[in-house]
C-alpha cells in the first residue's frame, strides 16, 4: 500500500546526489516576506519582555497538552511575548531580519492569525500578527469561539482558550526556491514555532494544546484566506490554568 498521495509526494520530492528538486532563483519575482493589511485598525504590543524565572530544563519537564482553561483572561503582556517567542524577530543580520524559530532557507512562509476570547484590553475577534512591526491588525471583531471550535471538529477548548492562534503558510514564499520540496519545510517550519509556543506558554504557567484535526477550508473561510495560495497548516490553543 505505496500508492497514496503522501507516498508519491514522499518519494517525489526525496533529495538525491543526482537529482534535486527545485530551480534557479528569479530574485526579480521573489515573493514579498511580510503580509500586512495596510488598513486594518493596529493594535500595538509592547516590546516583549521576559515574564519568567523558570529554566528551561523546568520547562521542558512541565510542558504537556493542556485542554482545559479558566476564564482568567491572558494579560496584553503575555500575549504580546508568546507571539514574538513563537516567530518574532529576533535579530537583524547583513540585511536580513531573522527569526525566533528556524525557517528553510530563512523565507518564514508561515503567517500567524488570532481568534481571540478573552485576552485583557483586546476586543474579541479574528486578528494577524504583523511580525515586522510586532503588532495586531484586526480584521474583524465578534466572538468567533464556536465558529473555529466547529472548524476544529468541534474541539471546546478552542471557544474556552484565551486565544486561539492560526498558522497558515504562503506557499510561494518556499516554492520560489524549493519548487515541491517546499512542503516538506512549510511543515517542519510551522512545527518549530508551534514548539516554540508550547514552550513559551508553559514558561508564563499557562496551558496550551497545538491542533492539527481541523476543516481546512472552514479555518480559511473565517480568517480570510483563499485556502490556494495560503491556508491553514496548523493551530493552537493557549489560556490559564
Amino acid at each position: 500500500m505505496n500508492n497514496g498521495i503522501g507516498d508519491r509526494f514522499q518519494k517525489e520530492t526525496k533529495y538525491s546526489r543526482y537529482s534535486m528538486v527545485g530551480g534557479s532563483l528569479d530574485w526579480r519575482n521573489q515573493p514579498e516576506p511580510y503580509k500586512s493589511y495596510p488598513n486594518s485598525k493596529k493594535i500595538k504590543l509592547e516590546p516583549p519582555k521576559a515574564l519568567s524565572n523558570i529554566s528551561l530544563d523546568e520547562v521542558l519537564k512541565k510542558r504537556r497538552s493542556i485542554r482545559n482553561f479558566s476564564e482568567k483572561p491572558i494579560t496584553k503582556k503575555q500575549l504580546s511575548y508568546l507571539l514574538w517567542a513563537s516567530t518574532g524577530i529576533q535579530r537583524k543580520e547583513i540585511g536580513y531580519e531573522f527569526r525566533t524559530a528556524p525557517s528553510a532557507g530563512a523565507l518564514y512562509p508561515v503567517e500567524t492569525y488570532l481568534i481571540i476570547n478573552r485576552v485583557e484590553n483586546i476586543s474579541k475577534g479574528v486578528y494577524h500578527y504583523s511580525v515586522k512591526d510586532h503588532l495586531l491588525e484586526e480584521l474583524k471583531t465578534g466572538d468567533f469561539g464556536i465558529n473555529i471550535s466547529r472548524a476544529a471538529l468541534e474541539q471546546d477548548m478552542c471557544n474556552s482558550s484565551a486565544f486561539v492562534v492560526i498558522w497558515t503558510a504562503i506557499f510561494n514564499r518556499s516554492k520560489w526556491k524549493y519548487a515541491e520540496r517546499a512542503y516538506r519545510y512549510i511543515y517542519l517550519d510551522a512545527g518549530h514555532i508551534a514548539e516554540n509556543f508550547a514552550l513559551a506558554s508553559t514558561g508564563l504557567g499557562l496551558g496550551s494544546c497545538q491542533i492539527a484535526a481541523l476543516y481546512d477550508d472552514e479555518v480559511n473561510e473565517i480568517i480570510g484566506v483563499d485556502g490556494i495560495n495560503e491556508s491553514v497548516i496548523y493551530m493552537s490553543v493557549v489560556g490559564n490554568l
